[in-house]
């Protein structure tokens, strides 16, 4: 069976090992953009680190979890954000505000909306992380 959204599959199973308290979660997918988010949930404390193991087939991702995260998940479709609809936004998908992140793609690359926010620059939603 095809998957038909890699980055969705990869945040539904850390989502799934973050509720049943498990500390790695091997994930078969393995891309630059599913790593660009993961080095986002790095750098905000969500993820505590990921490995690529390889397996001959280009890699698989461990992923270390921390434990932090309630909820995780994809944006779909991936709406079209201004830099200054970015409450809508947060209003719509985190619980409160300043709690939690939204992962932007943006023209100076991927980023939290925070972090886009504050450069002045819009973009397209791709995750959320609470």
């Amino acid at each position: 069976m095809a998957l038909n959204n890699p980055l969705a599959n990869v945040l539904s199973s850390i989502n799934n090992g973050e509720k049943v308290a498990h500390k790695t979660v091997e994930l078969k997918n393995n891309s630059k953009v599913i790593r660009t988010v993961l080095d986002i949930l790095k750098s905000q404390e969500y993820v505590a680190d990921y490995n690529i193991v390889e397996d001959g087939r280009g890699g698989r991702l461990q992923v270390l979890l921390a434990g932090t995260i309630n909820k995780i998940g994809v944006v779909t479709p991936n709406f079209s954000v201004k830099y200054t609809d970015y409450q809508k936004w947060e209003k719509r998908y985190l619980p409160a505000k300043d709690f939690g992140i939204l992962v932007v793609s943006t023209s100076q690359g991927m980023m939290t909306h925070k972090k886009a926010q504050d450069l002045g620059i819009g973009g397209r939603l791709i995750a959320y992380c609470y």
